[in-house]
């Protein structure tokens, strides 16, 4: 075997354990804040997913939701990806601004049903803010 494919298939083989890793590790965090934070980039490729299949999606929110994806899985990145803390701000923010542009058009439903994280998560990024529930005497 040639020793740049060699290396090549060890660079990779670094790079799965180290997801691997990574994603044992947010697995164990305590629920709260960090928790959110670090499945948000996961929930969002789902959400992504679910709705460019979704009917009641239009076009231009299915769009600017493929943009959003192909953003999240480009090499090239704004702020490079091995920076602690800030390397996937960009993608976040992305992802949130097409979140927030597609709320405008695609059904509320739709879009929570898409959403596989903490539901008061998805509300703050959309500017909706939590829920609060009903307090006595409201009906």
């Amino acid at each position: 075997m040639p020793g740049w494919l060699q290396a090549g298939l060890i660079a990779v083989g670094v790079l799965v354990l180290t997801w691997l890793v990574l994603m044992l590790l947010a697995w164990r965090l305590p629920p709260g804040l960090a928790k959110d934070l670090a499945g948000f980039l996961p929930d969002c490729v789902t959400t992504a997913r679910r709705l460019r299949r979704d009917p009641r999606v239009p076009r231009r929110a299915r769009v600017a939701v493929l943009v959003a994806m192909l953003w999240v899985l480009s090499p090239i990145d704004l702020i490079p990806e091995f920076l602690p803390v800030i390397g996937p701000l960009d993608d976040v923010v992305v992802v949130a601004l097409v979140l927030r542009y597609a709320a405008r058009t695609v059904p509320r439903e739709a879009l929570f049903e898409a959403w596989p994280g903490n539901p008061d998560l998805l509300r703050r990024i959309l500017g909706l803010g939590p829920v609060t529930p009903p307090g006595p005497g409201s009906s």
